[in-house]
């Protein structure tokens, strides 16, 4: 299942956040001037300096101690808090916050009571405010058949601002679902928004609730004003010089109109970028110039959707493209503005239909110490989801921190990560039973998840992540990679799944899987190109392999310990090098061994331990018609009538400076190491190459140390030198080059 498209109409979904369902309430939604500035707090510890690469958020500066609350008078205003004319309460609520901020006064409350807040309208907060309320304050949306809608709005003007205390209620259990606003709106009723942010500064959201919405309980997002489009007509051929004056290239365009910096939003604003592109370079060159016409400035090489300052005494700019005419080309002139510096702490957000909170469009957020469940009805049914549909003309999601919250009873997922970059998700308890966790999707970049808690949710990533010292129980994990790195994994009853997109992009270490239950499946799974694993350990029977899967050759497996493997269908190993690993079976009844069948190879063991129980009829089995298989200075200790190495068909089988300790055989006839059996004797033989060398092999009877006399008609030559049996015999072909081997 790959994480694409949460919902199905990003765009009109994103057109959504950046003006067109605004629009569609009034005036309210008019573009607005806004003065963005990155997050610059200073860490107040060492420790917190060194655990973020960022300074975390700190939302509203504005001392609340200087003033008490002001409790806005209703009779005054025209609010009824009995859950009555919507209208009126509503526009009493906007004019009295309006009079405070005008007045000087930055800290309101309301009266306990509901608050009917009007369908075709919403709050919009001032800058400059603390907005305070108890929990006996209810702000309830006004039931309505909107495809979209706010409670309550902190726009891209807006600075400053605190929200404390207070529960907004959507109408999502009353709401009519089943009318469009016009013919091009999807229908789908997902974009009823409790609070949003709008490209606004300075924002904490705190103790607030916000339960059954349509869409989400709280929106952190983006404001974007597309200045002008350009098409073929606005360009023609040729150039700029290095003063600025049209001149000829026949291989170039240029835009024939001035682009100007009049709109009111590069007052506060000064930034800009290009974007989409049709039939025209992702590159180009910018020429700025000031109201006399002088070029001020160039910008050479530039890309589309990046974005670019407004120099000093910029009146308008010109773009010039690498291509030789303009047929069909088309491009955008923005402005984008980003909600900035927001922290939401405290907070419960539940019973949403679509989200509890969506980052869509910020540099900046704390999201801290809140309670996220029930989100189900229209997807993504997520508890948060950062997703600004970057890649679909929407806003970059940039420094988010999602620590120490509650997840639970989310229809699908706790948290998603679909696009942006630089995000910690840390401290979390993710408990969304049978659901996921953490998804983070390939337009995702630089995700770090850490110290959280996996209470039965699952893990699925798909590129450039950090997952450190987590824990998961009763659940899986998808981990494909690449630039995926996961170090510190306590795993109880669950599945390390790991699907290498390319080789090496997963990296593992230190990882603890522990089986408590011969019902469960639980282990490790490896499937994919090749990765890397180092100190794995594995302990307790599951009800399947505790190790399985199908790798492309070439992985690398460091100080892997399977230990007590399930008693009857023991370990199916991946094809790797394994070095300095470690194997131990469960006593049970015909136990089963270490299995190596399902591909051929090349496996390589290094300095391994095998210990196989006293039930185990053998160590490790072989089977594959181009198998490779290399065990080098490794040790066998056999509790039972137990085969070291049993190779029923190989392309190569080389077994070298190895220690076989069998102290407990009743069955002298028993091979420690075996080529083909009894059975086989008399079929073509399909063991091609051996090497059995310097060895030592020791049983407490005189058992068959060596035996390939079984590795049918017309078996070749096998190399068995520098062997030393002790209590043990050779049993070989006549063609073996035997030589130096010692039996005692």
């Amino acid at each position: 299942m790959k994480i694409l498209k949460w919902s199905l109409l990003v765009s009109m979904h994103l057109s959504l956040l950046s003006g067109g369902m605004l629009g569609a309430q009034g005036s309210e939604a008019g573009h607005q001037d806004v003065t963005v500035t990155d997050v610059s707090v200073t860490a107040s510890t060492n420790e917190q300096s060194q655990s973020y690469p960022f300074a975390l958020p700190t939302g509203a500066k504005h001392n609340v101690t200087d003033q008490p609350l002001h409790v806005i008078d209703l009779k005054k205003w025209g609010i009824h808090n009995d859950g009555t004319k919507p209208v009126e309460t509503t526009k009493g609520i906007n004019n009295a916050l309006q009079w405070a901020s005008k007045n000087g006064v930055t800290a309101t409350t309301l009266p306990a009571g509901t608050y009917l807040i009007d369908k075709n309208s919403r709050i919009n907060m001032v800058s400059n405010m603390l907005f305070e309320l108890k929990s006996d304050v209810v702000l309830q949306k006004e039931t309505n058949a909107k495809e979209g809608y706010h409670l309550l709005h902190v726009g891209a003007n807006i600075s400053n601002v605190t929200l404390r205390g207070g529960v907004y209620i959507g109408d999502k259990d009353t709401h009519d679902y089943s009318k469009k606003e016009n013919q091009y709106t999807p229908g789908t009723h997902e974009s009823g928004y409790g609070i949003m942010t709008q490209g606004s500064n300075g924002v904490t959201i705190e103790n607030v609730k916000g339960t059954h919405f349509i869409g989400d309980g709280l929106i952190i997002g983006a404001h974007g004003t597309m200045i002008s489009d350009l098409y073929h007509n606005n360009f023609v051929s040729g150039e700029f010089d290095a003063n600025g004056k049209p001149v000829a290239n026949k291989e170039k365009i240029r835009t024939t109109k001035q682009l100007r910096f009049d709109h009111k939003i590069f007052k506060t604003n000064r930034e800009f970028e290009i974007s989409n592109p049709i039939n025209l370079p992702s590159t180009f060159d910018i020429y700025i110039f000031d109201k006399s016409k002088k070029l001020i400035s160039k910008m050479i090489g530039k890309k589309t959707r990046e974005t670019m300052q407004i120099p000093e005494g910029a009146d308008y700019f010109h773009l010039v493209f690498k291509r030789a005419d303009s047929k069909g080309s088309y491009i955008e002139f923005w402005n984008r503005i980003l909600s900035s510096n927001i922290v939401v702490k405290d907070s419960e957000f539940a019973y949403n239909r679509r989200q509890g909170i969506t980052v869509a469009g910020a540099n900046g957020v704390l999201i801290e110490n809140n309670e996220l469940h029930h989100m189900k009805g229209t997807n993504p049914q997520a508890g948060i989801d950062v997703e600004g549909g970057m890649g679909e003309n929407g806003y970059l999601n940039t420094k988010i921190v999602i620590k120490n919250n509650k997840f639970h009873n989310n229809a699908l997922y706790d948290v998603i990560l679909y696009d942006g970059n630089n995000t910690i998700v840390e401290g979390n308890h993710l408990a969304s039973k049978g659901k996921i966790g953490v998804a983070i999707s390939q337009p995702f970049t630089g995700a770090l998840v850490r110290d959280n808690h996996f209470d039965g949710s699952r893990i699925f990533v798909y590129d450039d992540a950090t997952f450190l010292n987590n824990r998961m129980n009763d659940a899986a994990t998808m981990f494909e990679g690449p630039n995926v790195k996961i170090d510190g994994l306590t795993m109880t009853n669950s599945i390390l799944s790991i699907i290498s997109k390319q080789p090496f992009g997963v990296s593992t270490s230190n990882v603890t899987i522990t089986n408590t239950s011969k019902e469960i499946q639980s282990g490790l799974t490896l499937w994919g190109k090749p990765v890397q694993l180092d100190n794995i350990t594995i302990s307790g029977e599951a009800a399947l392999h505790s190790v399985s899967g199908r790798v492309a050759p070439g992985s690398i497996i460091n100080n892997l310990k399977v230990i007590n493997y399930n008693s009857k269908t023991g370990v199916l190993l991946p094809p790797a090098t394994y070095n300095n690993c470690e194997f131990s079976g469960a006593e049970g009844s015909n136990s089963g061994s270490i299995a190596i069948s399902s591909t051929e190879g090349p496996y390589v063991f290094n300095n391994c331990k095998f210990k196989a129980s006293s039930t185990a009829l053998d160590s490790i089995t072989a089977q594959h018609a181009k198998l490779n298989l290399s065990i080098k200075n490794s040790s066998f200790e056999l509790l039972g009538n137990t085969r070291a190495v049993s190779v029923a068909t190989a392309a190569n089988f080389v077994f070298e400076n190895n220690t076989i300790v069998a102290n407990k055989i009743t069955d002298d006839k028993l091979e420690l190491v075996r080529i083909n059996d009894y059975w086989k004797r008399n079929e073509p033989h399909d063991i091609f190459k051996v090497s059995i060398k310097g060895n030592t092999i020791t049983s407490n009877l005189k058992a068959i140390g060596i035996s390939t006399i079984y590795a049918g008609k017309n078996a070749p030559s096998y190399v068995v030198e520098d062997n030393t049996l002790v209590n043990a015999k050779l049993a070989l072909k006549d063609n073996d080059t035997k030589k130096n081997n010692v039996e005692k």
